[in-house]
């Protein structure tokens, strides 16, 4: 069995051009222009049953959120597009997908389309790309002192996937689950301004110790001082091990006034460990720490 992590360590000896940052962030520098990709698998990445609209505007989005993380500006996007043999559903998911396009002004220039076999699972890919600022903060820039702050609220996607699967449930969190939306205003007031930035899409935990990893550093974590999402029904553990939040996750200096709502929920410290406590008092890790690919 292999993981997302061990395949990146092999991966990490053919991306040796500076643009492609040790493979240690979301995204690649190439001539002034931030480029990033994510696919989305049914089963894994969403469920059969949400609506074609809603999978087309989220791939969009946490490609678009990827952009926010390096405070760039959308230029365009490709778009690989497997048919499901639906063509109300095909159409349905380009509305969607449309949308979310136009409400972030991100044109489509091209991509491919394929033809899957009948029965396997839908699948899509979205390449983004996006025009650089003077500053593209990356995963590994934070400083012994540092601040670990979050943007919004965490855990509401986490609860959407839940009323999704149950098919009721509160609509906004339902909402945070299937059209998330990507913090692009926020990643270009913050990008001069801090040493480390990511997006939060596989879990607070998880994306917080790569943070830590690519920085070289250890990072502590207080549950106590995590933003929960309106009506969240869990607990703080909980909200920081789910995933698809697409809230920013950055470092920043001690006494740092952020320009916009966020928390600090940690700090980084010489070390390589993730710590967690709740008001003072020890946490155990939890078994995982947020979502992660196997095969």
């Amino acid at each position: 069995m292999s993981d997302e992590f061990e395949f990146h360590a092999l991966l990490t000896g053919l991306a040796s051009a500076p643009g492609a940052r040790g493979l240690l962030d979301d995204a690649a520098l190439l001539d002034g222009l931030v480029l990033t990709t994510d696919t989305m698998v049914e089963g894994i990445h969403y469920l059969a049953s949400d609506p074609p609209e809603a999978i087309g505007w989220k791939l969009a989005a946490v490609n678009l959120s990827d952009l926010a993380a390096k405070g760039a500006a959308p230029a365009g996007c490709l778009l690989n597009h497997a048919l499901s043999g639906d063509a109300a559903w095909d159409a349905a998911f380009l509305s969607g997908l449309g949308e979310a396009l136009d409400r972030y002004a991100m044109p489509l220039l091209g991509g491919d389309t394929v033809a899957m076999p009948k029965g396997a699972p839908r699948s899509y890919s979205l390449t983004a790309i996006g025009r650089a600022g003077a500053t593209v903060p990356s995963r590994a820039g934070a400083q012994p002192g540092d601040g670990l702050w979050v943007t919004g609220t965490i855990g509401g996607a986490g609860a959407g996937l839940a009323i999704a699967r149950a098919g009721k449930g509160d609509a906004a969190l339902l909402a945070r689950y299937r059209r998330p939306e990507p913090r692009m205003a926020e990643g270009l007031a913050l990008a001069p301004q801090v040493h480390a930035m990511m997006d939060i899409s596989d879990g607070l935990l998880l994306d917080a110790q790569r943070m830590a990893h690519a920085s070289g550093l250890a990072v502590t974590i207080d549950l106590a001082l995590v933003p929960l999402a309106a009506a969240y029904p869990g607990t703080p553990l909980e909200a920081a091990t789910a995933g698809d939040d697409y809230e920013l996750l950055f470092a920043a200096p001690a006494g740092f006034l952020p320009p916009l709502p966020a928390t600090q929920v940690g700090s980084f410290a010489a070390g390589s460990n993730l710590t967690l406590i709740e008001g003072g008092a020890p946490v155990a890790l939890p078994a995982a720490l947020g979502y992660s690919h196997r095969a």
